[in-house]
């Protein structure tokens, strides 16, 4: 039987950079073969990778699972969109 994770839990589990499972999923915003952008319980989570591809997703138990290589692992805070804007744009707020 498996075990159910409680409500607000989040987990990620990478094995040998070419498997992750992750628990507390709320949401996948974006995907393609080099990133993958998920709203989880503990925030955004951005995964760059090469060749990735979402296995198995269930939000309703809040697990994805993906596979591909691996590059690198982010959590987003708020404030990691307006690092996008343009330098003139920050300053004359």
């Amino acid at each position: 039987m498996e075990e159910k994770q409680p409500a607000g839990v989040h987990c990620f589990s990478l094995e040998n950079r070419r498997k992750a499972v992750i628990t507390g999923v709320q949401d996948i915003h974006s995907f393609n073969e080099n990133e993958i952008l998920l709203q989880t319980e503990a925030g955004k989570v951005q995964i760059k990778g090469e060749q990735l591809h979402v296995k198995s997703l269930d939000l309703e138990k809040g697990e994805a699972e993906i596979e591909g290589k691996v590059n690198s692992v982010s959590y987003l805070t708020k404030n990691a969109q307006k690092k996008e804007e343009p330098l003139l744009k920050r300053m004359f707020r």
